[in-house]
């Protein structure tokens, strides 16, 4: 047979030389990223309507979302692990999907460079949801990874960014899953397609089910590993990212098997006190003397006049107990944390509401002096909960200051920036 002439011009086929790529390798990567990016997709969307952004501006980071936002509903108080969950998950698959998204790209990198452009309509629609789609995931999953590992390196802007990037990504998505799933799961029922064989592929390109398959070099270079070889790799690292994550929702000895997550390593101290934060006091410019004597909790309602409340007065209300994590949208969490204070509840009918009622929307101001969340809306719902705490204790003990000291917020699943640390005021009524 007649050697293929060597080219360096990507849109010629024979400038892609790996024996690896072929459609069922293809398809196989494709319906793990299906079931995959799909769960992430799912908990993406649920943790931003978790974040209540169409509670108040005070917690919308993405305005003017228009239609976009038509599926946000009140997230719920039960169970109170949800958010925990879900984060968990979307982070920890996340972060184990991106051996085998480089793989798919990898796998279909030739259709890029591919010419004409556009050979027909359908085609044409395929190489544009093709294109978007690339963008997309890779915008998305490298805004994802930055925020996880960098904390808010997008300052006020990473929600709009990875909202819309996502949305974008979605739309290419679908598309692109209706155009090409139906022939993916064809190949994965064939079983004849040489893809199925445990070599690399052949060599000559004129073997069984590879005649007509666009990934599969005219020109292959020798073989190294087979393209079950390959797969097992791409799942080995997909299995070192997830041991190397998942621990960071735990506590104790798991969580220092997460070496390449930010709250990965040894619990931050010991005692009571001892379990993940995400900022300290210092961070957030909290200093001793703003939580010293001095320090009062204003409450605000339809009365009109501000209630004022030392640590001390709060101490001598009714105090209640409840058993919550702390989870946040870098994906880490803690588990169940003892806390004790009083409930938000009894708090707004001190501020004039009656919770039995028709309980309030709160608005939430911290002692801190920056960041996204210095202030923060909680729902009618969550004010309603008996487990909603301004809590002053934790497992016994007083709030360290980088745990909040005198006073933060704990709701049942709402993420870690709801949970407000250095409260200073409590203003109760309709946000909406």
């Amino acid at each position: 047979m007649r050697e293929t002439p060597r080219t360096n011009n990507p849109t010629q086929p024979e400038f892609w030389r790996s024996p690896l790529r072929g459609i069922r390798l293809t398809s196989v990567l494709g319906v793990v990223l299906l079931a995959g990016i799909t769960l992430v997709t799912v908990t993406g969307l649920l943790s931003y309507a978790a974040y209540n952004p169409n509670l108040s501006p005070v917690n919308d980071k993405t305005p003017d979302k228009g239609l976009l936002g038509f599926y946000l509903f009140d997230w719920p108080t039960d169970p109170h692990w949800l958010y925990r969950l879900n984060q968990g998950l979307h982070v920890t698959v996340g972060i184990a999907l991106i051996p085998v998204l480089l793989a798919k790209l990898w796998s279909v990198v030739p259709k890029l460079f591919a010419l004409p452009p556009a050979r027909s309509l359908g085609h044409a629609l395929e190489r544009i949801s093709l294109l978007l789609l690339v963008g997309g995931v890779l915008f998305v999953f490298l805004t994802g990874v930055l925020n996880v590992q960098l904390e808010y390196v997008f300052p006020g802007s990473f929600y709009p960014l990875h909202f819309y990037g996502s949305w974008v990504f979605l739309g290419a998505f679908v598309v692109h899953v209706a155009l090409r799933l139906p022939k993916a799961l064809r190949v994965l029922r064939d079983r004849h397609t040489p893809d199925n064989d445990d070599e690399s592929g052949d060599a000559d390109g004129d073997k069984g089910g590879d005649k007509g398959d666009e990934l599969v070099s005219p020109r292959p270079a020798e073989p190294t590993l087979s393209r079950r070889g390959a797969l097992g790799m791409v799942g080995g690292g997909s299995l070192l990212l997830l041991a190397t994550t998942a621990g960071q929702n735990f506590d104790g000895p798991l969580r220092r098997t997460a070496l390449f997550a930010p709250h990965g390593g040894d619990e931050p101290g010991s005692g009571p006190n001892g379990f993940q934060i995400n900022k300290t006091a210092a961070a957030r410019g909290i200093r001793p003397v703003d939580t010293g004597a001095a320090w009062r909790l204003t409450l605000s309602g339809p009365r009109g006049d501000d209630i004022r409340l030392s640590r001390d007065d709060l101490l001598d209300l009714a105090l209640h107990s409840a058993a919550l994590p702390i989870a946040c949208v870098e994906g880490w969490s803690t588990s169940d944390q003892w806390w004790r204070g009083v409930r938000l509840r009894d708090l707004a009918a001190l501020a004039g509401f009656d919770p039995d009622r028709a309980a309030p929307d709160v608005l939430v101001d911290s002692l801190q002096l920056s960041g996204a969340f210095r202030r923060a809306a909680l729902r009618d719902n969550q004010v309603r909960d008996a487990r909603s705490l301004l809590a002053l204790q934790v497992n016994g003990e007083d709030l360290s200051l980088d745990h909040g000291y005198p006073a933060r917020i704990i709701v049942p699943a709402a993420p870690g920036v709801l949970n407000t640390k250095w409260v200073s005021r409590l203003d109760f009524g309709e946000l909406r």
